[in-house]
């Protein structure tokens, strides 16, 4: 069983919590929070928790054996390193860090502690992603890809307010693109690869993050166009164009319908795809396979492609940001 501690009390770290108990592979241990109150308010339904207000008295509770993190993202990268170094293994919620350096730093430090990391994208753990990849034909036979996910932030009427909260905050990393923008963009790259080229043009707000925007993934043959945003909500399908037809997806992120419109013989094939009630349980299964067998060659080359895979998405939404000239505080470090 993996005892599990969590850092960051919000809805997103609660459904993370119920997708691991759903697969009766962990049990929450710990919760760390800067007010006891709301530490106990979280832990109190899932049974016997300790709790702690300073994050050394957190890594130092012995049982714990693995981190979720789902702080602001400007604080994974100092909590994702210290929970290595206290011998934890570390599940960052994506964005999983703010630079290219952050993450090789954290890459190397796991190896050598012998402990795993993960990045919390859970769009490639779903079945219904996997399915669409084995679906897919020889990239010389794409001919392009058109991704959103673009839905409104409540958080944005704080802006609007005049306010600066933590998602649209500069200091903290904030942004659509490294936010929402990085289900397409880690979708692009686990069925097509590394593009040669990325860009991105972004519509700024007040706080000087990126609003909404495009972007652009250029291939050898193909283009991929990405379109975020946290100000507005799209309801546009996910399509990839193949020289024999187009396959149409009901959204990137999380995908539950999927069907290919065959040009040649002008029918419509579904795809035997579906999403189950928490989205997070497929990937809370797999990380849990990697880190309860810790010698299985066949988990250990999965665990090492989603490293790669995440250190690919990272230095691309990178890549992308800085061609729209939006500059964290952590690029300064």
């Amino acid at each position: 069983m993996i005892q599990l501690g969590i850092i960051g009390t919000n809805w997103i770290t609660d459904q993370f919590v119920q997708a691991a108990h759903e697969t009766g592979k962990y049990q929450l241990a710990a919760v760390y929070s800067r007010r006891l109150e709301t530490a106990q308010k979280f832990g109190e339904k899932y049974g016997d928790v300790e709790y702690a207000t300073d994050l050394d008295t957190f890594f130092n509770i012995e049982h714990l054996n693995t981190v979720y993190i789902a702080s602001p993202n400007s604080l994974h990268f100092e909590q994702a390193k210290q929970g290595i170094l206290a011998g934890k293994n570390v599940i960052v919620e994506k964005p999983a860090f703010s630079t290219p350096n952050e993450m090789a730093e954290i890459i190397e430090l796991a190896n050598q502690k012998k402990v795993f990391f993960f990045e919390a994208a859970r769009n490639i753990h779903e079945q219904a992603f996997k399915t669409v990849a084995d679906f897919l034909p020889l990239k010389n036979h794409i001919l392009g890809a058109d991704f959103s996910f673009m839905k409104y932030s409540s958080r944005y009427d704080q802006v609007l307010a005049g306010q600066e909260p933590n998602v649209f905050s500069l200091h903290f990393s904030g942004g659509a693109l490294v936010d929402l923008g990085i289900y397409p963009v880690y979708a692009a790259l686990a069925w097509f690869g590394i593009p040669k080229e990325s860009v991105y043009y972004a519509q700024k707000i007040a706080t000087g993050v990126d609003g909404s925007g495009t972007g652009i993934l250029r291939y050898d043959h193909f283009d991929v166009t990405i379109r975020t945003g946290k100000i507005s909500d799209s309801f546009q399908p996910a399509e990839i164009y193949l020289t024999d037809g187009t396959l149409v997806m009901n959204a990137i992120n999380s995908i539950d319908e999927a069907e290919f419109h065959d040009r040649n013989h002008q029918q419509i094939k579904k795809l035997n795809v579906h999403q189950l009630e928490n989205p997070m349980v497929e990937e809370a299964e797999n990380f849990a396979k990697v880190i309860l067998n810790p010698t299985n060659h066949k988990l250990g080359t999965d665990y090492e492609e989603w490293v790669e895979l995440s250190r690919n998405v990272n230095q691309v939404i990178y890549d992308m940001r800085k061609s729209a000239g939006i500059v964290f505080d952590a690029d300064e470090k």
